[in-house]
């Protein structure tokens, strides 16, 4: 706690001081121009990842970035998500994972988190689509390869959940809304996008980490043998 307060005195006699205007102009509303939907995870900082300002992204984070799918029950991700997109008119929405995610690595332990961790079992059975398609499609891969596909299965899963909302897909239907799909790769710094579309192979995924930065990802264009493809782009997600 005594670093807390300290830092909090820092931020007041430093950065803050140094920008009323800043605040000031924060304080009249907030126009963030993308939700990001990203895991609670300490080591995952999504303003510092996108080098944005506050006021810029409208977060969501949980336990492994989940997207409950639309009319499950009534939560917290439903209204922030009808919030952003009703209210805020939001275009474009990143949902973003993270290698060594334990969310993910408790997901592909099934039943065995139920007597120690009642209510994380409870939330993940919002992920079982994951589970069921890693474990079924996934038979050959074991350890860290194993949980780097379910990773990265499961943000694309998460992206169907956010096409089962009203707002979500009408939006997408009036080509207003833009959805991304991203890893975060926390021992390089790498950002992977991923194609949100669909197609009927298996996705490509990848046990090293040694990907590139976001803007030096090249186009892949060999996408026959892949479930989703991986896309590729030229320079970080804009922000106008």
């Amino acid at each position: 706690m005594r670093k807390l307060l300290k830092g909090v005195h820092q931020f007041q006699m430093n950065y803050f001081s140094s920008h009323r205007e800043f605040f000031e102009q924060l304080s009249q509303g907030q126009h963030p121009r993308i939700l990001f939907i990203t895991c609670c995870d300490s080591r995952i900082d999504p303003n510092l990842i996108t080098q944005t300002e506050p006021g810029e992204l409208f977060i969501i984070r949980n336990v492994g970035n989940i997207v409950p799918p639309f009319g499950v029950h009534a939560n917290a991700e439903a209204a922030a998500i009808e919030y952003a997109i009703d209210v805020l008119d939001i275009k474009e929405i990143v949902v973003c994972g993270h290698s060594h995610c334990g969310a993910i690595s408790g997901l592909l332990k099934g039943n065995r988190l139920s007597d120690h961790l009642p209510s994380v079992h409870a939330w993940l059975r919002y992920a079982e689509s994951t589970r069921r398609v890693v474990l079924e499609n996934y038979q050959e891969l074991k350890g860290e390869e194993l949980l780097s596909a379910a990773i990265e299965e499961h943000v694309l899963i998460q992206i169907e959940n956010l096409r089962t909302y009203p707002s979500v897909h009408a939006k997408l239907y009036g080509g207003q809304l833009n959805i991304h799909a991203w890893v975060y790769k926390i021992e390089t710094g790498g950002i992977i996008v991923y194609s949100a579309e669909r197609c009927n192979m298996r996705a490509e995924h990848e046990s090293r980490f040694t990907e590139p930065r976001l803007d030096e990802l090249e186009t892949d264009d060999d996408s026959d043998n892949h479930h989703l493809d991986r896309n590729s782009v030229s320079a970080p997600l804009a922000v106008e």
